[in-house]
């Protein structure tokens, strides 16, 4: 199950319940279909933005509005559908750097028996949204909100006082589902508080390239199968728990709103002992003999792209290759400067939370990052907006490695339009599990 934020894990429980089942959830009909001018989705200042409208698979029974707004944010043009012809289209000039949003709703029936509620739609949602997008020179996309001058004094501040915090775990076995890997719990002492997750390693004498997996968003137990199949292929994994909290606990003591805990400052932050927790497990792969000495991989979606990229920002020299998906918490300011802001969704009117989010955004600790990112980029992510995942890669100095999927939502909303990412995760995965060296692909535009 791949649930990536909080109020959608209602939905990814039906789904994996409807797969424990053998079923497939319902298909959502859609009513419309889109063409859009360039299929890459990517376009250059000045180009013409659009999509060529057609009837879609079930013919449609509303009428449908749209609404373009840059950075899901600023309104650009608003138009309506009309398919009297056959076709329609509905596009824009690419007059500045960002991304384009294109919300279609429906406004009105067009036949009795769709009478009843909206329903159909590209969204994941059955509500009858459509929704496309394009980007516009994203690699021109700059930050929008200036990194606080001790940004870097703050958070080494923090490193050192937990340095001087002992890297004592506790290793408790942990019964594998496969064999020929050994599996492990283990608890850690961080500053403040204690990370806990599960270990797994081939069973067999040797030293293994490291991959630490962290988490998205949610309260819930970790997947040790999982686990167990990585290692198996010869990987040392530590699979980080985002709290504290047993990676067999399905909820431990920790509240639901977690990432609203503490948000007016960034001493008191929920985000502030997660991010210390993460680089904990990094100080304690470091004394383990098994580790092959120079190989540690990153990986994660949602939230735990998020603290992907914050690790290897905090711990840049560390770092082989960050490999991320949709991945959460940049651009947290947004919402001042035009673009719609997403997980974890503080609010902007609040300036001291606005101020304490720029400590925890992961655009700030982007020009850190030595190690080449792959980040997958939903184009319609209302969870992790594309804007603000390319601002990070922007900041990054080394290589990257952007994977647009344009007609994808967030991952648990749309999960068979982001599956380019997870394929390609495995893909560098087995190619640095097996002595290669991760170059991140250039740009197709």
């Amino acid at each position: 199950m791949n649930c990536t934020r909080i109020h959608a894990c209602l939905l990814a429980g039906v789904l994996a319940a409807a797969h424990a089942l053998g079923q497939q959830p319902a298909k959502i009909a859609e009513q419309l279909t889109f063409a859009p001018y360039r299929t890459s989705g990517i376009y250059s200042l000045g180009d013409t933005v659009g999509w060529t409208v057609t009837p879609g698979p079930v013919g449609p029974t509303y009428a449908y509005k749209w609404t373009i707004r840059r950075n899901n944010a600023v309104v650009l043009k608003e138009g309506k559908i009309d398919l009297s012809s056959g076709k329609d289209k509905i596009e824009i000039t690419g007059d500045e750097p960002g991304m384009i949003y294109v919300a279609i709703e429906p406004y009105a029936v067009l036949a009795d028996e769709a009478a009843g509620g909206y329903v159909g739609g590209n969204t994941g949602r059955n509500n009858g949204l459509y929704t496309v997008g394009a980007a516009v020179a994203p690699t021109q996309i700059g930050i929008s909100t200036p990194r606080p001058d001790d940004f870097d004094a703050f958070w080494e501040t923090k490193l050192a006082a937990q340095a001087k915090v002992p890297v004592t775990a506790v290793l408790t076995p942990f019964e594998a589902a496969i064999s020929g890997v050994e599996m492990s719990i283990f608890a850690i002492d961080a500053l403040g508080s204690q990370v806990h997750g599960f270990l797994a390693k081939p069973s067999r004498e040797g030293k293994f390239p490291a991959l630490i997996q962290l988490q998205y968003a949610g309260v819930y137990a970790l997947n040790a199968r999982a686990n167990a199949e990585r290692a198996a292929q010869g990987w040392l994994v530590l699979n980080v728990d985002s709290h504290d909290k047993l990676p067999t606990d399905a909820s431990g003591d920790i509240p639901r709103n977690y990432q609203a805990v503490g948000n007016t400052g960034r001493e008191t932050s929920y985000f502030l002992n997660m991010y210390l927790r993460d680089s904990r497990v990094l100080d304690f792969l470091m004394t383990r003999p098994d580790w092959d000495g120079k190989t540690i991989v990153l990986a994660g979606g949602s939230m735990g792209g998020q603290q992907s990229l914050v690790l290897a920002g905090l711990r840049p020299e560390k770092i082989t290759a960050v490999l991320t998906c949709v991945p959460a918490g940049a651009d947290t300011n947004g919402d001042l400067h035009g673009r719609k802001a997403g997980y974890p969704n503080w609010p902007s009117d609040n300036p001291d939370v606005m101020k304490t989010a720029l400590y925890f955004d992961p655009v700030n600790f982007a020009s850190r990052i030595k190690a080449p990112v792959l980040a997958g980029i939903g184009f319609i992510d209302t969870v992790s907006p594309p804007a603000g995942i390319w601002t990070v890669l922007n900041q990054i100095p080394g290589p990257t490695e952007p994977l647009p999927m344009i007609e994808s939502e967030h991952d648990n909303l749309t999960p068979q339009k982001e599956r380019a990412c997870p394929a390609r995760t495995k893909e560098i995965l087995d190619l640095i599990v097996n002595g290669g060296e991760y170059k991140p692909r250039s740009l197709e535009k």
